[in-house]
């Protein structure tokens, strides 16, 4: 883990409410991990998703009215399930693009190239592992068009002032027609959204634990897992579902390769995640806001979730 973001994680953890940044998830432990949960029957988002992907493709591709070869870039690319099928009818069609897959775990970013080459031998793809916004501004300084993708709902992952900054970021970082294909989830029955995040099984809780595994790693702690729990809540009101690891007891974690501790008081929370939900209405509110039009929202057949086309 780098030293410049050892301070952000120990405050965090130091302040009066716990918290840990969501982005912290994805190492390559958690990568993995996050595979497993796309695959559980409950989390809907994926399959939502993959369907409006592989059963929209052409109608996003016309609505994008590029008339010359395109990027493709996604941030967070992950594994790249669900972008294979546009991906794919793209390449069916000899349409012309760059598909350039952006994504801060080199072994995700490894493992999409591996297996895109092998199903796609004709797909030009120009991998980028790191930080986006670096990578959109010297991609921005580029003539050709491009087409971002943020998929799976990660604008949920933000609190309304940070996705508002985020989402004007991209918009800084892009070019006049660019288009940006977002997804989020839908607000929909309560008891749908409960069950996709706190899950029987435990993936989710082994997810959220592998947060203080991974702290044991890198900064030589001494967290033991079995004196945390998991738990989540969804509040239908506002749209967020929070997820929380808990402390059961009263204790200190010593992080030794810092010469930093912290103390627990017993049930202490430490909020490890936001995952918002939002309505149509809040969705083309925040393009407004952030300097984009929308063209388009392309929803699954059952409306838990849109991606949905925005314009600089």
């Amino acid at each position: 883990m780098e030293t410049t973001i050892i301070p952000e994680i120990v405050q965090g953890l130091q302040a009066e409410q716990k918290h840990i940044s969501s982005k912290f998830f994805y190492d390559d432990a958690g990568s993995r991990i996050f595979q497993e949960i796309m695959q559980m029957q409950d989390y809907y988002l994926t399959d939502s998703e993959f369907e409006i992907l592989s059963l929209q493709a052409e109608k996003i591709y016309r609505a994008l009215e590029f008339s010359e070869p395109f990027n493709i870039i996604e941030l967070g690319a992950g594994d790249g399930f669900k972008t294979f099928k546009l991906l794919e009818y793209l390449v069916s069609k000899n349409i012309p693009f760059n598909y350039v897959p952006i994504d801060i775990s080199q072994e995700a970013i490894s493992m999409l190239c591996a297996k895109l080459k092998e199903r796609l031998p004709e797909l030009q793809i120009k991998p980028q592992v790191g930080d986006y916004f670096e990578i959109l501004k010297e991609m921005s300084t580029e003539t050709i068009p491009n087409l971002l993708l943020f998929l799976g709902s990660n604008i949920g992952n933000y609190l309304r002032a940070d996705a508002l900054n985020l989402l004007r970021l991209f918009n800084d970082n892009m070019n006049t027609g660019d288009k940006l294909l977002i997804g989020f989830d839908l607000k929909k029955n309560p008891l749908t959204i409960q069950k996709a995040y706190f899950d029987s099984l435990g993936v989710t809780k082994r997810f959220n634990l592998n947060l203080l595994q991974r702290m044991n790693r890198e900064f030589d702690a001494d967290f033991k897992l079995d004196d945390f729990d998991f738990y989540c809540h969804y509040n239908p009101t506002d749209g967020q579902v929070k997820s929380y690891l808990v402390s059961l007891k009263a204790q200190t974690v010593h992080f030794n390769a810092i010469g930093e501790a912290v103390v627990f008081k017993q049930n202490e929370l430490i909020w490890t995640e936001l995952s918002k939900k939002y309505s149509v209405s809040d969705i083309e509110t925040l393009a407004e806001l952030t300097g984009f039009k929308t063209n388009e929202h392309f929803l699954d057949c059952k409306h838990y979730f849109t991606d949905s086309l925005w314009e600089k």
